[in-house]
């Protein structure tokens, strides 16, 4: 086929275009980052030590596991402390909350760095929603009435704890958790989310089918709005200390995948290679 000079001209140029996309979705598909960090968010009624086993376990599969420490006085400082961690982390993080972190995790999880987000037995409400008129919804667990206040603050009282928030705990151990607990705010939780991090990455979430702290169907409900990726755990409340290969495996899995972000980027990098080639082929015609 002989082609004028106009034509030869748009081709080469065309060419020259669609080798540069592919070359270039080529080389970020080569080099994306694999996730290595997990930041991890506890939750009312404790304290970062909770998640000790877990970490444990990440730290053998080969992960980077960072714990925020949160004083529980309001939301907004919760998710102050977990971008202050997340601002700390190399490279894409898998972000994680169990209970009443999952609010921070659903803010703080918009950081570009968040490449997935795992809720464990944790609130998961939408942007502005109020979470508490949502869980009234479903019926009260029983947990929420062992709360004792005093001067702003508020504990778990012992047989709450032990039966409601820590029922499959062994009770030696769950004594002990007991007299850890972090007392929480009475502001703690009055505050909203302004965003959903779940409606734009991908999230994994983690039932406890005995929770007598948050119910269970409750539970279920968020994870499926979220469209996550569900585990059931037959666990109290805290199934992260009772069932900690469960929770360490689900957090692998989140880990596993290359930097989400990237990998949208990479297929519109596609996308918009197979148009010019596309262009390209119509101009050979």
């Amino acid at each position: 086929m002989v082609m004028n000079r106009r034509t030869f001209s748009a081709t080469l140029v065309a060419g020259v275009a669609t080798s540069i996309l592919a070359g270039s979705h080529t080389t970020r598909a080569q080099t994306a980052p694999k996730v290595r960090n997990v930041v991890l968010v506890h939750g009312a009624y404790a304290d970062g030590s909770c998640w000790s086993e877990v970490v444990g376990q990440l730290q053998q599969a080969g992960l980077n596991a960072t714990v925020v420490q949160h004083p529980l006085t309001t939301l907004e400082a919760g998710v102050e402390a977990t971008r202050r961690a997340i601002a700390l982390q190399d490279g894409p993080t898998v972000l994680v909350g169990h209970s009443f972190a999952g609010m921070i995790v659903s803010e703080a999880g918009m950081d570009p760095k968040v490449s997935s987000l795992v809720y464990v037995a944790a609130r998961a409400p939408d942007a502005g929603e109020d979470y508490t008129a949502l869980a009234k919804t479903f019926a009260a667990p029983p947990a929420s009435a062992g709360l004792v206040w005093s001067e702003g603050y508020g504990k778990l009282g012992e047989e709450a704890f032990l039966r409601d928030f820590a029922g499959d705990i062994p009770r030696e151990k769950a004594r002990i958790l007991y007299a850890v607990q972090g007392p929480i705010s009475d502001k703690l939780f009055t505050g909203k989310t302004t965003q959903a991090a779940w409606r734009s990455k991908p999230s994994w979430y983690a039932v406890s089918t005995e929770d007598r702290t948050i119910n269970p169907d409750l539970e279920r409900f968020m994870a499926k709005r979220m469209n996550a990726k569900t585990i059931e755990v037959k666990a109290s409340h805290l199934s992260l200390i009772s069932h900690p290969h469960e929770i360490a495996a689900l957090i692998s899995q989140a880990a596993a995948q290359r930097d989400w972000l990237g990998q949208q980027r990479l297929a519109a990098s596609r996308r918009l290679d197979a148009a010019a080639s596309g262009r390209a082929t119509g101009l050979n015609r």
